[in-house]
């Protein structure tokens, strides 16, 4: 896939980016180029993370804002709350999204009972209250951070699927993946984002029994 983004390269707010795979995430897209702020809900945490990043990459492309500011201010948005959090971070930032793509990491699945989650899919509420001013686009549910954080100038030895009802704003996150190392494929609508959910549970189960990094691979298509 050639870079969409040619020299316009976007600039990247994850919301709620101070747990675990938020600066996993931001790691690899500040090392690709791209300018990355980091959002929570107090904006002390988020500056204190993106200090740590910058740190560590020696980047200076990595700030803190809280949540609406960061939203604001970025032109593609990833959410990575607490799936707890998930439908109060939604409704806060309504106003702040609307015009953007927001990508959805949402696995509405507990680690110590997991189960696949009732429909519809994270991503499906989030679009149902955003509206059409915003493209959601699920993706990232089946990736540990873990993952993200090793090696981070080599390719992540998993596969992401990524589903959203419209199809640029999809390829446009396809494309993030690629940039952040991981391949991803077009799965179908946010309809479909429920599956991936539900993978994320049988991942679990796996690494639990056999104690192994259980991951999703796609085979039997050529990306070109």
């Amino acid at each position: 896939m050639s870079n969409i983004f040619e020299d316009n390269l976007p600039t990247i707010a994850i919301l709620g980016g101070t747990g675990k795979i938020g600066p996993a995430l931001a790691m690899r897209w500040a090392k690709a180029g791209l300018s990355i702020i980091i959002g929570s809900r107090q904006e002390s945490k988020a500056q204190g993370v993106a200090h740590e990043l910058k740190q560590k990459l020696d980047i200076d492309d990595i700030v803190g804002m809280e949540n609406s500011i960061a939203a604001r201010k970025a032109d593609i948005c990833v959410l990575t709350v607490e799936s707890s959090a998930h439908k109060s971070a939604i409704e806060s930032l309504f106003e702040d999204l609307q015009g953007k793509i927001l990508v959805d990491t949402t696995a509405r699945v507990d680690f110590r009972d997991p189960k696949p989650p009732s429909p519809p899919s994270a991503a499906s509420m989030a679009q149902e209250k955003l509206g059409s001013g915003v493209r959601v686009v699920a993706a990232f549910q089946n990736v540990p951070a873990s993952a993200l954080k090793k090696n981070l100038d080599s390719p992540v030895d998993m596969d992401v699927l990524v589903c959203s009802d419209d199809i640029q704003a999809a390829s446009t996150v396809i494309q993030l993946s690629k940039m952040a190392g991981v391949k991803a494929y077009y799965a179908g609508g946010l309809q479909n984002a429920l599956v991936v959910e539900g993978i994320t549970a049988l991942l679990i189960h796996l690494n639990k029994h056999y104690g192994g990094h259980a991951s999703i691979q796609v085979t039997g298509i050529d990306l070109g």
